[in-house]
Formats: C-alpha cells, structure tokens, sequence
C-alpha cells in the first residue's frame, strides 16, 4: 500500500484542504453552556502535517466531523471551541466559518494567504457527508489545490471529506495524499497484512468475539499464534466445554468460537487461569480460578498470573506483535493487572528490537493508562478503522489517495 504523502508533492502557494480527526472531548453537550476541549490529544497529533504544509508556503483549509450531531441545530457539536484549541496549539490564529461549502466558505478560501488558517463546520451538519454525496464533493474540491488526508480513525468511512473529495481531486489532477498520521499508520498496519517479520504473534481481546470472528480468520493467515484474552475468551472457553459460571458468553458466537477451535486449536491459546469476582464491580472480592474450576456463582475479569507467564512466554521470541483488546476489565484497578503486565512486557519485547502495534481503541487507551504508549513501536490513532485494515480490508479513506 504505497501511498503518496505531503512529502511528495508541491506545496509552496498552495490551498490545502486537509481532513483532520478533531473528534475531541468537550467540556458539556449542552449548547447553552461555555463548551471548551477538555483534551486536545488529537488536535496536537496533527500538528507535525499542519505545521510542515505552512513551513512548505501553503493555506491549510481544515475539516472534521465532531461527535454524532443529527442536524445544524446541534450546536453543541460546532467547531468553535476547536478552533480556539487549535489556534493555542498552533500559536497562531485561526479564522472559523460557519457553514461546510458555500459562498461564505469559497468567499474566505478566496482571501486565503500562505500561512493562513480556515477551519469549516462540522462536517456531519452537511446532510451529504455521510452520504458521501456527489456535490458535496464537488464543492469541497473546489477549495484546494490539493487534498490532504490525516484523519486515519474515519478512513474506513466513504464519506464526503474522507473518499469523494479525494475521488474528485484525482479527476481533475489535483494531488490527494497522506499526511503523516495517515502515512504512519498505512506503514505500519500495512507491513501487519501484507508482509509481517515472524515470528508473529497476535494478542486478541476485549468483550465479543463476534466483532472479531473476520480479523482471527485472516490473522490465522498470517499470525503464527493468536493470545486470546478478555471478554471473548470466556465464550472460546465455553466453546471448549469448561462451565464459565457468570461469566460475560456470547452464546449466539458459539458455533463460530467452534469452527475457529477446530480449524487452529493449537495456535489459538486460552487462559489457563482467571480472576473472577462475584458481580462487575470494582471493590467486589478477587480471587484466582483455574478455567476448569470457574464457580458457578463467580464471573471471570482479568487473566490470571499463569496466563500472563504463559502469554509472556509465547511472545518472548517475536519480532511482531499486534495487539487489539483488553485482557481484562482494566479500567476498574483490581481487573487491570493483566493487561498492564502484558502491556509492560510488550515495551520490554520493543527495547529488544520488536516491532509492537497497538491497535487503538481500548487497547491504545489501556497502553495510554499504563503510561507506556511512548514505549510501544506505533499506537493506531483508529479502532474501528485498524481493525477493517487487520481483517485485510481496502479502507475507502485510504484507497482514493494516490499511489506513489
């Protein structure tokens, strides 16, 4: 997947419209109140794309979608206390319009000058963004010189900001690349499908196994061994024939939990042991449970201390891993030790020479709450979008840039 990026092309004089990931926190969902970002992770990620194109002599007109807003009238949703986090974060200013395209929008394009900054309204109160709608395209394309695409967590949508403007760019023969998030994530989860160094092993979990049953099929691959841990080992344990007491069973995943035991068992590796606890709770009483002994009246939420040795060991020789899911209930302290121990063998395995990704989501989140993200080799900015690139799919975001 050899896309083109902002390093490959022209920029000097430019008009670039860029889509960003500004899906940040806010302070309240009540438009009433003074609505602030409460964090500005995302906003500062897209610094290093934002500050080459003005180093380079370009205008950057910027676009996001900001939380699930069902009409205009959602101002909650607006941009403008993005813009004043973005503008402190450039330290510079930024000039904020109030509509997505229209002449108020092409009026302060028009007036744009290198080093200027313009960012549009949220681009879901445009009826067309989610429906990738040809005009919106149309318009959005006819502000810029070129289309810069660092909004990795939205790239497997076909939206109008994400796939059409960049599909209308190309046929007119304007540049559609990546920026540096972009770049660095189709590096990375790239390499993952396509070409992994092994030995390579895969660390599966979080709650359902039915959201997953497509990556394990196509991780099974390419993956030596797949670690399976979390919410969904419980119903892989099941499928095994072990009584799970109260533990959290996809019942309806059984069947598939079967099919994937019965194609790989002895490169699908389960707990041998669990923390359980008698009710999803985070001062309910621990104790250890070997997975043939779960209690009837116990619910299994962490991985136990031999299965974090085993899944130690399992990893201890790789030269990839890729990790998506939580071991364990981890944002409650009693049920997070396996996910942290796993996480800090993980920026151990990197200090000897691993390639370690995280594939965002909870598992980015858990590595982040551990303070170890700086630790690990790339963190997916993408849940939803990393896992459709580890399933093996063409992402509509990053299929309409251009080949290099």
């Amino acid at each position: 997947m050899n896309k083109k990026t902002i390093e490959d092309i022209g920029l000097k004089g430019k008009k670039v419209l860029v889509r960003v990931d500004f899906n940040v926190p806010l302070s309240s969902k009540d438009p009433n109140d003074e609505i602030t970002v409460t964090d500005d992770t995302r906003i500062r990620a897209a610094l290093p794309t934002l500050n080459y194109l003005l180093d380079e002599g370009a205008a950057l007109i910027l676009c996001s979608h900001l939380g699930r807003p069902s009409s205009p009238d959602d101002k909650q949703f607006t941009m403008d206390p993005v813009a004043m986090a973005l503008s402190d974060a450039l330290e510079r200013p930024v000039i904020k319009v109030d509509e997505v395209v229209g002449d108020a929008v092409s009026d302060a394009v028009a007036d744009l000058e290198p080093g200027d900054v313009l960012l549009l309204e949220n681009t879901r109160f445009h009826p067309g963004e989610k429906k990738n709608d040809a005009d919106l395209s149309r318009q959005l394309a006819e502000l810029a010189d070129v289309y810069v695409n660092d909004a990795f967590g939205s790239a497997h949508r076909a939206h109008a900001s994400t796939e059409g403007v960049a599909q209308v760019m190309r046929s007119q023969g304007k540049p559609s690349v990546a920026g540096y998030l972009m770049g660095k994530e189709i590096e990375a989860l790239g390499t993952a499908v396509a070409n992994p160094p092994h030995p390579y092993i895969a660390i599966m979990g979080g709650a359902k196994i039915s959201d997953k049953i497509k990556l394990i099929d196509n991780l099974l691959q390419t993956a030596d061994k797949i670690l399976i841990g979390g919410g969904m080992a419980n119903t892989f344990l099941r499928a095994s024939g072990y009584e799970t007491g109260k533990s959290l069973v996809e019942e309806e995943a059984l069947p598939e939990a079967k099919r994937l035991l019965e194609k790989a068992s002895e490169r699908l590796i389960l707990p041998a042991d669990v923390i359980v606890a008698p009710e999803f709770d985070p001062d309910a009483p621990d104790e250890v449970a070997m997975v043939n002994a779960i209690p009837a009246d116990q619910m299994a939420l962490d991985i136990g201390h031999q299965t974090v040795a085993r899944f130690k060991e399992e990893i201890r020789d790789a030269k990839l891993v890729v990790w998506n899911g939580p071991m364990g209930v981890f944002e409650m302290p009693r049920f997070a030790k396996g996910t942290f121990q796993l996480a800090e063998a993980l920026a151990e395995l990197v200090d000897l020479g691993a390639e370690v990704i995280i594939g965002g989501g909870d598992s980015a989140a858990a590595v982040q709450q551990a303070g170890l993200s700086e630790k690990m080799s790339h963190v997916s900015t993408g849940g939803g979008a990393s896992l459709e690139m580890l399933e093996g799919k063409l992402l509509p975001g990053i299929a309409a840039l251009d080949d290099r």
